[in-house]
């Protein structure tokens, strides 16, 4: 039987839920909260409570745009070269990439990488999708901005073989992202030398 309230242990359990978040964590979270702050508490209540309401997916792009939105306003932007795409695995890459503020291309997020022991395949991805863009919009540069690892090279591999009959140049982030670190967690210099540094794939 469990010692704390009911409405706070759920709490605890909710945040608990999250990626990286301990039961420590999670308590510090809860009672933080609970103690200190109730207009922080209504705020995230009612943020969390419209979050999938006022969020969708762009249909050209996948990345994270406002439900009112049609498509995203980086791909509609007309300073943005539609010719040079950055494909990554999910919308916090895309965003660490732009915070470098040196890509001046267009994005295409998969929403995950190649993982058999996953069961992530091929088909849970967006690359149907991307496929088209190379076509439709005229693409002459894939940028494979993947983290470095068996999974983002299995899905660089796979990339290439499905554009192997198209004249397109594929390049690679240059290796000096580390291996195992996400790329919403690396610094902007990093990045910007990843991109400026980025190899034939």
């Amino acid at each position: 039987m469990s010692i704390l309230p009911k409405g706070l242990q759920n709490v605890i359990e909710g945040f608990g839920r999250l990626p990286g978040v301990g039961p420590r964590t999670a308590e510090r979270y809860a009672g933080y909260l609970l103690r200190y702050e109730k207009n922080a508490a209504l705020s995230i209540a009612e943020a969390l409570d419209t979050l999938h309401a006022s969020v969708k997916l762009c249909p050209r792009t996948f990345a994270l745009i406002n439900a009112d939105e049609d498509e995203s306003s980086l791909y509609n932007d007309p300073k943005r070269d539609k010719s040079l795409v950055a494909v990554v695995s999910d919308y916090f890459d895309m965003v660490a990439i732009e915070k470098a503020n040196l890509f001046k291309g267009t994005y295409h997020v998969l929403g995950g990488l190649i993982s058999p022991i996953d069961n992530v395949g091929p088909e849970q991805l967006s690359i149907p999708a991307l496929l088209r863009r190379v076509d439709e919009d005229n693409v002459t540069e894939l940028i494979l901005a993947f983290n470095a690892g068996v999974e983002g090279d299995t899905t660089a591999l796979y990339l290439q073989q499905q554009l192997a009959d198209r004249k397109i140049h594929l390049s690679r982030l240059a290796r000096g992202i580390p291996v195992g670190l996400d790329l919403e967690y690396a610094d902007h210099i990093t990045l910007a030398n990843a991109l400026e540094g980025r190899q034939t794939f």
